[in-house]
């Protein structure tokens, strides 16, 4: 053994850089988010511009607040607390400069593509595929930057911390690939490769999960890191927190599809994704308490110290969110709040609560460490504090009532189906108030960021930046680390495995492969409890070893988080469509109806309107007055991207089609207040001057045939021809009802799309045909 002093510097200075970022690009998305939120109350506050428009803007506010935001915070807080845990300095200042210069790039890019309307048209998924493979880069070279800090670390053991940031960084990754897999029709557009149901699912297992390993695993490894340095308390329970985080990282990844109940999603899945988000209670609250516990005996500090009071209140919203989660995805209380505001006040109480007040106490924290100062003002950070959590209630609680209230009057219908409130525009009516209070709320939220912007710009002109430095001691430490042979052939690793397993076939089988699964559960737990209990062996003393070397626990992370997502989608995805399209199977698109879709979603159309009417009687009765029916499986399964839609501001489309005149459209679409008064929705003027790019029909086309779309094989002029004859009809058919307009501009493209809405072949009779 030879035992050396050495001085390590830290790269605080990629730390100050991305904390900085992420109060700028916070404000920023912060910003955008208070005018849509405007925009809803007050339609001509979108100009009549294209590029200002609610459904441009708000994919812009969503990913700015996500990446640009919390991405920026979370990268901050990763390379600050991972450089003191393992005692070592980052992995590679090229790699550090590598990354920040080029999320920031990523940034920019997505704040003018998206609202020049260059979208995938999937929430939280909206970039185009050359951004796209951007972040896949750049994510691997955070991913190569943070494990080589791993390598030669000066620490034995890793952190609980470092535990969150390893899982954030190989689920995300493998989340965003599947879910951005795409076929390229040209430089800025692009097909997802799953279509319908396939892509439904595959979207909200991404969905849900951005939310559970981009805005809550990072964030508390930051919280295990930061809460107890502020409190001066060790983490309350180190046992809890292995519990929290194993449970938490298995069980997250399989409760996606309670975002899709009472839809065309099979029964199994809408049944797992609501078991599995159940039990997200007991792991969600357990970080939470293991987070507040550690407050013990430093209550009182919350009085005077703002940081503290940041993380006190960000635990407790995170432990809010995460009651309200499971809550909704019960299907009785999920056939009310879905598609309404509740949900955006549960995502919320999330992002601002938990995420923003997380980053706030972070930033407070690190703000006099990094520039050698004392934070410039106290009582403005504790101005920030009251206003961020008075605008965060008002908020919610607006979006509670509102949610709560337009839920109850959609589906107000007698036994005989007869609707309590027939026209969508009276339920809007009734929330403007409410609507008007979010804004009201999410005014005052971002009034505190910009307090807490320029409290820590006073605070870096006070001092001077600095770098942390520590003393460690050279070791060569000859003990033999564990490696992935040893952690996966240990005990441990394989009863857990075998519960697993077992589990799931007694879950998801049924006669005598269930009652197999059953009895090899309960053989299982008990030959395990006789194990550990006979053989002097320790689980403990196999987790320690494990965390001795980083890449079985990597790989074992990355199995726990995957499972779910293999078990839920493969089945799906082999599927024969065919099979599953129930009694009616969707009419496939003409070239001028695919374009006009492409319009549709380039205009973020999606974000307003879903696609999707559940069986319920007030449902059917609304949006198919005629035949009553609800959607089925089949109807949307030629759509890249699915259209079922999580919002509901205006009515659901899934069945428009010939319900109006081209003429009604034509006038909806200039001005809604003429056909529908009282409406919020933009007008659309540059859709009557902007023509449809016919050129890219083709590749358009060949793409989709790739994806198993049965469109004919025509040649370019062939669909060129198609295109522009359905063109002249439906402006012939306008000239005839006294609207003048030009065939090829993108409103009469819109027009064929939307006049194609709900109509489908039915089964039996394409089986008869063939």
């Amino acid at each position: 053994m030879s035992d050396q002093k050495r001085v390590i510097e830290y790269d605080d200075q990629t730390v100050r850089m991305f904390m900085i970022a992420s109060i700028f690009w916070g404000i920023v998305g912060m910003l955008v988010g208070v005018i849509v939120a405007a925009q809803l109350n007050f339609h001509f506050l979108n100009f009549d511009t294209s590029w200002l428009t609610f459904g441009r803007l708000r994919p812009l506010h969503t990913n700015a607040v996500i990446f640009a935001f919390v991405g920026n915070m979370m990268f901050a807080g990763v390379y600050h607390s991972t450089q003191r845990l393992v005692k070592a300095r980052l992995g590679s200042d090229l790699l550090s400069k590598v990354h920040f210069w080029g999320w920031q790039l990523i940034i920019v890019s997505a704040a003018v593509t998206l609202p020049l309307g260059y979208t995938r048209g999937k929430e939280y998924a909206e970039l185009i595929w050359p951004i796209n493979i951007a972040v896949a880069l750049i994510w691997v070279v955070f991913a190569i930057n943070f494990f080589l800090t791993l390598a030669k670390r000066n620490e034995k053991s890793l952190y609980v911390a470092i535990w969150f940031y390893i899982a954030t960084i190989m689920t995300v990754a493998m989340l965003y690939i599947v879910n951005h897999l795409s076929i390229p029709t040209g430089l800025l557009h692009s097909y997802p490769i799953f279509g319908g149901v396939q892509d439904a699912l595959v979207q909200w297992w991404y969905g849900h999960n951005a939310v559970a390993f981009f805005l809550t695993t990072p964030i508390l490894g930051i919280m295990y890191y930061y809460m107890p340095k502020a409190a001066d308390r060790p983490v309350y329970s180190y046992r809890l927190s292995v519990v929290h985080f194993w449970s938490l990282v298995f069980i997250y990844i399989w409760a996606g599809p309670h975002h899709l109940l009472y839809t065309a999603l099979p029964g199994w899945l809408q049944q797992l994704g609501m078991i599995f988000s159940l039990m997200l209670w007991a792991p969600s609250w357990g970080g939470m308490l293991n987070g507040l516990l550690t407050l013990r005996g430093a209550w009182d500090k919350l009085r005077t110290d703002p940081v503290l009071k940041f993380f006190a209140a960000g635990v407790t919203f995170y432990g809010m969110a995460t009651f309200e989660g499971p809550l909704l995805s019960i299907r009785s209380v999920n056939a009310l709040a879905h598609y309404t505001d509740w949900i955006i006040g549960h995502v919320h109480a999330g992002t601002l609560g938990w995420n923003g007040f997380m980053a706030a106490g972070m930033f407070y924290f690190l703000a006099p460490r990094l520039w050698k100062t004392k934070l410039y003002s106290v009582s403005m950070a504790n101005m920030h504090f009251w206003l961020g959590l008075v605008g965060i209630l008002l908020y919610v609680a607006s979006m509670w009532v509102s949610g709560i209230t337009q839920g109850l009057m959609l589906n107000n219908a007698d036994e005989q189906g007869v609707l309590a409130y027939p026209n969508f525009l009276e339920t809007l009516q009734s929330i403007r108030p409410l609507m008007l209070t979010r804004v009201v709320g999410g005014g005052l939220y971002l009034a505190g960021f910009i307090l807490m912007a320029y409290n820590i710009w006073k605070t870096v002109k006070s001092g001077e930046a600095v770098n942390g430095v520590c003393e460690v001691s050279a070791v060569e430490d000859e003990a033999k680390k564990m490696g992935l042979i040893g952690a996966v052939t240990h005990p441990a690793f394989l009863y857990s495995a075998g519960l697993v397993v077992f589990s799931c076939i007694w879950l998801f089988a049924d006669g005598f492969v269930e009652l197999f699964g059953m009895g090899a559960t309960i053989v299982t737990v008990m030959s395990c409890l006789v194990h550990f209990t006979r053989s002097g062996d320790s689980f403990a003393q196999w987790y320690d070893k494990l965390l001795e070397n980083s890449m079985p626990f990597t790989v074992l992370v990355l199995i726990s988080a995957a499972v779910g997502g293999v078990v839920q989608i493969v089945p799906l995805v082999n599927i024969d469509k065919a099979s599953v399209a129930e009694d009616k199977m969707q009419k496939v698109y003409t070239p001028l109806e695919l374009a006009g879709r492409d319009i549709y979603i380039s205009e973020g159309c999606y974000n307003c309107h879903s696609q999707m009417i559940r069986p319920f009687v007030a449902e059917v009765t609304r949006y198919d007055p005629i035949n009553k029916e609800y959607s089925r499986l089949g109807e949307s399964i030629y759509d890249h991207p699915y259209q079922w839609g999580s919002r509901r501001t205006g009515p659901d489309l899934a069945r428009l089609g010939s319900k109006y005149s081209d003429a009604w459209h034509y006038d909806h679409m200039l001005d809604p207040r003429q056909t529908s008064p009282g409406s919020n929705m933009p007008n659309y003027p540059w859709l009557f001057e902007k023509f449809t790019d016919y050129g890219s029909l083709p590749s358009k086309i060949n793409a989709q045939k790739m994806l198993g779309v049965p469109f004919p094989d025509w040649s370019p002029a062939e669909i060129d021809s198609a295109a522009k004859a359905q063109a002249k009809a439906i402006q012939e058919n306008l000239e005839s009802l006294g609207k003048e307009v030009d065939a090829d501009t993108e409103i009469v493209a819109l027009i064929a799309y939307l006049q194609q809405l709900g109509k489908s072949i039915d089964v039996q009779e394409q089986v008869a045909t063939k």
